[in-house]
Order: C-alpha cells, then sequence, then structure tokens
C-alpha cells in the first residue's frame, strides 16, 4: 500500500512525508473494513457448503460385500444404505466423520480428511449373545436360553437371494434339508435326523410356527422375500413348549415389518435358468446301430468245439459267420460277396439296407436310415427352464401404526418339457396401537399356485428309436415314432398333449389376528386367531378327439376340496427384574385347535 501510495506521489510531481503517508493509508483501510468484516462473515457459509461425494465399499471379515450397510454422517441424520455390491456414495464436509454399521458387525468409524474414497471392512462382532431370538410364545436373548437355537438371520436372507424357504434354511447347522429338482423346488425338513421309520405324512417333519401360531401350510406359501428371520429350535427344551408335535423339532418364521420412518417401496425381479444335470444320455445314432449289432450278436454264442472257447456264431448262424455285423466291420477273412450272400437281397440293394434289415429295421425307420434323418428325442424331451420371480412391497411406520404389504409372482420352467410351476402370492400385515395399553394387529397371507402336471413319460420318450419320426413333411405331429410294421410304435409327448388338459391347484388364505393388553405389574395378555382356509381344485379332460381312441375310455374328471382349520390361544406372560439382577419371565398359555376337511 506504501509503496503505491508513492509512486502515485511521483507521478503526480509531489513527495509526501512519512507522517503524510501513514494518514492515507489510515483513511483507506477505514473505507475497506467494512468489505473484509463482510467477507469473514460469509467465508464459513461458503466452506460449510463445499461438501465432498464420498464413495466406498463396505465389506466384511470374509471380503464378502455387506448389502443393506449402514453409512451416515456422525452427529448428523445425514446417511446412505449400501447396494447389493456393498456400494455407497454419500455427500459430506471434508472434515466429518462417517459411521459404519450392520446388524451382527462392529461398528466403525472413518474421518473424511478430505478424501474422496473409503473403503471399509466391518468385523464379526461379539455381541451374539444379546440377540433376540424367538422361542414358544416369546422372545428371549441367546444368553438365557440353555436349549438348541440356530438363528438365520436377515441379512443372509437377503444374501441368498432364495427361490424357496428351503433355500434359506440349507447349509443352517443340524437341520437336514432335501433337494428337490422340479420346477416348484423346495425339498423335505429334518433336524438332527430322522427319528422314527414311520414316514408318511410328514412324521419326521418339524413344526413350523409363523408369526407366533402354529402354521398348517407348506413352505411354498411364504414368499421368502416377506421373511425378516428364521429361529430353529433343536432340541426337546427348546421345543417342549410345543408338546408331542414338536418332537421332530420346531421352525419358527417371524415375517417382516415396517419401519419408522418414510415409506418403503421395494421392487425386486428375479430371473435365472435351470439346466438338466448330468445324466446318462441316450444312445447317439451310430451307437443305437452298435446297440442293435450286439443284441442280435447276443443269440448267436456258444461254445467252439475247436477251441473251447465261447464265442459268437456257435449256435445260431453258424454257417453265416458275422451275419450281423455291419459291413465296415467285416474281418478280413469274410469277403463281402460272402456276406450279401447270406441272404437275397434286392436288385442294387445297398449294403446298408441289407444289414438293417438283418437287424430288425423297416417301415420308416428303415426310411430315414437309408435317408440319414434322425430325430434326438432328449432334445425334445429336455430343456433350459426360464425362471422368473417379481416382488413388490410397501412398509413404513408411524407412532401409531406400522404396516407391511407387498406382492409376489413366480413362474418356474423346469428341465423336462412337462414341468411347471406358477404362484401369485400377496401379504399384508398391519400393527396399531390403539392406547397406551391395547395393540391390535392382523396378518394376512395369500397364495394361488399351481400344483400338477401331464407329465412326459421320459422312459417311453427317452426309448424312442432316433430314427422314428416326430412331425411328418409339412409339419403335423406323428402320433406313433414308428410306422404299423412295428408292434410297439413308440410314445410322442407332444402328440398325446394335445389331446388332454389340466387345472389343478390351491387357492390358500392364511389369517392371524391378534390383540394385546397391558395390565399393571408389567402383565401382559395375549390373543391369537389363526383362521386358515384353502380351495383344492383338480380339473382333468381327456379329448375323445384322440385317433384311435376309445370314447368310453375318455372323459373329464372334475374334483375339488374344502378346508378350514382355525387355532387360538390365550397367553398371559410376566415379566420382571428383582434388584437389578434378578430376572423372572412367567408365561401361561391356553390353546385350542381344530382341523376341519
Amino acid at each position: 500500500m506504501i509503496k503505491k501510495l508513492l509512486e502515485q506521489d511521483r507521478a503526480g510531481g509531489s513527495v509526501f512525508s512519512p507522517a503524510q503517508a501513514a494518514a492515507g493509508i489510515r483513511r483507506r483501510m477505514q473505507r475497506l473494513l467494512p468489505a473484509l468484516l463482510l467477507l469473514c462473515a460469509t467465508l464459513p457459509f461458503s466452506l460449510r457448503a463445499q461438501n465432498l461425494n464420498i464413495s466406498g465399499t463396505v465389506r466384511d471379515a470374509k471380503n464378502d460385500p455387506v448389502a443393506g450397510a449402514s453409512v451416515v454422517v456422525k452427529g448428523t441424520t445425514v446417511g446412505v444404505t449400501t447396494d447389493v455390491t456393498g456400494g455407497y456414495t454419500v455427500s459430506a464436509p471434508p472434515d466429518a466423520t462417517l459411521v459404519f454399521s450392520f446388524l451382527g458387525l462392529t461398528t466403525v468409524e472413518e474421518a473424511v480428511a478430505g478424501r474422496g474414497r473409503i473403503d471399509v471392512a466391518l468385523g464379526e462382532t461379539d455381541r451374539s449373545l444379546d440377540e433376540v431370538v424367538v422361542v414358544g410364545y416369546g422372545t428371549m436373548r441367546k444368553k438365557d436360553l440353555t436349549g438348541s437355537v440356530i438363528q438365520v438371520l436377515p441379512d443372509r436372507i437377503a444374501n441368498e437371494n432364495p427361490k424357496t424357504v428351503q433355500d434359506i434354511l440349507r447349509g443352517t447347522p443340524g437341520l437336514n434339508v432335501g433337494y428337490s429338482a422340479s420346477a416348484k423346488g423346495g425339498g423335505s425338513l429334518q433336524i438332527r435326523g430322522q427319528r422314527s421309520v414311520y414316514t408318511d405324512g410328514n412324521h419326521n417333519s418339524p413344526l413350523l410356527v409363523l408369526d407366533g401360531m402354529i402354521f398348517y401350510g407348506e413352505l411354498s406359501e411364504i414368499n421368502p422375500d416377506d421373511i425378516a428371520q428364521i429361529d430353529v429350535l433343536k432340541d426337546a427344551s427348546s421345543a417342549a413348549v410345543y408338546g408331542a408335535q414338536a418332537a421332530s423339532g420346531v421352525i419358527l418364521i417371524t415375517t417382516k415389518k415396517g419401519k419408522l420412518g418414510k415409506p418403503l417401496v421395494n421392487i425386486s425381479t428375479n430371473i435365472g435358468w435351470t439346466q438338466s444335470s448330468d445324466y446318462r444320455e441316450r444312445f447317439t445314432p451310430e451307437k443305437n446301430l452298435q446297440h442293435r449289432q450286439d443284441f442280435y450278436t447276443k443269440s448267436t454264442y456258444g461254445v467252439n468245439p475247436a477251441t473251447g472257447a465261447y464265442e459268437a456264431y456257435q449256435s445260431l448262424y453258424a454257417d453265416k459267420p458275422e451275419y450281423y455285423t455291419m459291413p465296415g466291420q467285416l474281418p478280413a477273412n469274410i469277403s463281402l460277396g460272402d456276406w450279401r450272400g447270406y441272404t437275397t437281397n434286392e436288385a442294387d440293394e445297398s449294403d446298408l439296407s441289407i444289414w438293417a434289415k438283418r437287424v430288425g429295421f423297416m417301415g420308416n425307420a428303415l426310411e430315414n436310415l437309408l435317408a440319414g434323418k434322425t430325430v434326438d428325442w432328449a432334445a425334445l424331451t429336455y430343456r433350459t427352464g426360464f425362471n422368473q420371480d417379481y416382488n413388490a412391497s410397501v412398509s413404513g411406520a408411524g407412532e401409531k401404526v406400522n404396516y407391511y404389504l407387498s406382492l409376489g409372482y413366480l413362474k418356474n420352467q423346469g428341465a423336462n418339457i412337462s414341468d411347471e410351476y406358477q404362484a401369485v402370492r400377496a401379504n399384508m400385515k398391519v400393527e396399531a396401537k390403539v392406547t397406551k395399553w391395547l395393540e391390535v394387529g392382523a396378518n394376512v397371507n395369500f397364495q394361488d399356485r399351481s400344483d400338477g402336471e401331464i407329465g412326459v413319460d421320459l422312459d417311453y420318450q427317452l426309448r424312442n428309436s432316433p430314427y422314428a419320426d416326430y412331425a411328418d413333411e409339412t409339419g403335423n405331429l406323428a402320433q406313433y415314432p414308428l410306422s404299423s410294421e412295428y408292434s410297439q410304435r413308440g410314445y410322442s409327448y407332444a402328440f398325446q398333449r394335445q389331446y388332454l388338459e389340466l387345472e389343478k391347484g390351491y387357492t390358500v388364505l392364511n389369517s392371524i389376528l391378534n390383540a394385546k393388553v397391558m395390565l399393571p405389574f408389567n402383565i401382559t395378555y395375549s390373543f391369537n386367531a389363526a383362521p386358515r382356509y384353502q380351495y383344492f381344485y383338480d380339473r382333468y379332460f381327456m379329448s375323445a378327439d384322440l385317433p384311435g381312441a376309445d370314447p368310453a375310455q375318455r372323459g373329464a374328471n372334475r374334483e375339488q376340496a374344502k378346508r378350514f382349520d382355525w387355532s387360538l390361544n390365550n397367553t398371559i406372560s410376566w415379566d420382571y427384574t428383582f434388584a437389578q439382577k434378578h430376572h423372572v419371565n412367567l408365561t401361561l398359555v391356553q390353546e385350542a385347535e381344530e382341523r376341519q376337511y
């Protein structure tokens, strides 16, 4: 500033004394002071507005991505959750601290320190003993239990992306889960193995309890996307409260409910493919010809009187050695001319035709063999099945009402052409706090599913000759793969299916109604009722238009059945702690049920 003033003075032809220069500086600083104060006041706001966009990945101790982990700016309500890959993006000041947390894993805090990317690994927590598990008619902390209980947590359910409930439970210690390769999927369940030699009626299967009430349906009625957690009671002490019906263990399923905050809309789509596993493939056309040669040759075996060995062409066609041998496999000591002379042949007949007639080829099979026409019956029986699973849910909670609504559609194709399954599932769960002492709720589950098929006969279909006909030259399906020269003409599923129709399945409505009353002295009374309605339908039609069919043997089958089951229980529980260290939990239950068919 002084230098600038001196330059201005020299330019004007005058020279100021130091005192005069200092006075000039004071006058200019007085004019600049308001502007400096305004700049200082706005600077913090400018710095506060310059947040960083921070991204990264959250993984667990096994280096697997953690989906649904919480990433929150410490001291604020700003936060996000990680996606299915464990990735996140959040906006925060450069000097902020991010808090990473997930149920069952340790919580980690990371200072931003101006970084634009922060990757975090969450370790295992030792607080599992404080986790709350579902037991008979209530919940307890793991450390308060003496029985054997296994809990399947929500994060595992989400990571598995299961098609059925059995897929969630597969791999649970002490639980044997069977596998079904059908489009419906599923499988049997056994806790700690089979306990009885009597197996009818799922006698060795565990008892199912859904949201505190005994569940009489099958697991396919429960949408895996609606499940919050599963608890498996494995030993007698943990399952004893349910009596003899829990002799094979208990599986308790708890469904999701809304979380406090804004409504949450979740839409998921799962698409997959099903292929047949390794199996013993049928003969290729070339191996089929070799099989026919070997089949006919076996009847010629006998003892060679010269050598004493058991050889071919010693009992039958002893004077016509290599009678059934293909012309391309004749040994050097048998000439093609001698081999042709074993039979009376047509003029200019090919060697392949001569041999084929000897091993039983005739009609359309002979024509197709000579023309090089084959059918791959395995390709017409097995396929790559397309699986689709669509789910949508809306959930939320306020101070007095909690709700969860979901709708799902499932359509699966099995590995064979007749195996298909589809289901529509819906769930509504509402809980309301009417007063300080009264709570009511309802859980309604609906399903409409197919449960039957017009199955392909795999044995007969795959037994067809590769030289038979699937369709004629115009594309019309052949009723019989082999022509009338054969006594057994084969089987064509595609042709038979045109004259058969089937509608078979179940429509099910499960519901749970409950009320809870808080009484003095920390006593709680609960009432639960679970009515269940099931409608079964079976409509099978066999058309008399099937060529050659006897109308008296065709017709229709119509069957339907209704079922109504109900159960209810009244529960009084008292939970009290004496002297801050003596904990008492007393539960009294009265239960009734009826199953009507």
